[in-house]
């Protein structure tokens, strides 16, 4: 299984160097499905979203593919991911997309896709694999409103892969207030290890193998 969890998508060289390292051949011998269903829960303007797939478009694939989750068969859905080489998974809200997976009854069959695929997540495409994605760490991060907007009061994680829980947009200007205070924070509260990263660093999965990629700055709380 090969990860590439980042908070805000491909945005330096060493994001995308390292992505190509993990594919093992060139972006343009390569499909990708770009999955936007995290975006589509979040109010307000999407040119982010717009930015994030211009950026990916741009690195030149054979097959650009853009699939929702929710409203078609399985099966179809199975069938897309499968002829991608990379299952690139769009930030958004993250309860939404976990329960869309689960929902959908699609964890088993993602799992079974990224045996041989890269995942390149983006903020809420990166969070989704903790074990830690309950209504209990949205308490305690400060996201019930998140939760509480789908009209939830719980979540069940889709995958429960690892122990930690991932936390994006350190120091990001878009969300000002995740400062070093701010992650303080968060840890002082918090019975479960935290990464913390910027929009330039991604926590690369490789063979059960983790390891930190990164042009900016992150923290780690065990």
């Amino acid at each position: 299984m090969n990860l590439l969890l980042t908070a805000a998508g491909l945005r330096n060289e060493t994001l995308q160097g390292a992505l190509r390292d993990m594919l093992g051949k060139p972006f343009e011998s390569a499909n990708v499905v770009y999955v936007p269903t995290a975006s589509l829960a979040e109010p307000g303007d999407h040119g982010w979203m717009v930015a994030h797939l211009n950026r990916l478009h741009s690195l030149g694939w054979r097959q650009f593919d853009i699939l929702e989750l929710n409203g078609l068969p399985r099966q179809m859905l199975l069938d897309r991911l499968l002829d991608a080489d990379v299952i690139y998974v769009e930030g958004g809200n993250h309860y939404h997309l976990a329960r869309s997976i689960t929902g959908n009854h699609l964890a088993d069959g993602l799992l079974n896709a990224l045996k041989d695929r890269v995942y390149v997540g983006v903020s809420a495409g990166s969070m989704i694999f903790s074990r830690h994605l309950t209504a209990h760490s949205a308490d305690v991060i400060g996201d019930t409103a998140d939760l509480h907007a789908l009209g939830a009061t719980s979540v069940e994680p889709p995958f429960g892969l690892f122990d930690w829980y991932l936390k994006p947009h350190l120091h990001s200007p878009d969300f000002p207030e995740r400062d070093d205070a701010w992650a303080d924070h968060i840890t002082a509260r918090a019975d479960f290890p935290i990464y913390f990263i910027d929009d330039d660093t991604a926590l690369r999965i490789r063979d059960g193998k983790l390891d930190v990629i990164t042009e900016g700055r992150w923290r780690y709380h065990p």
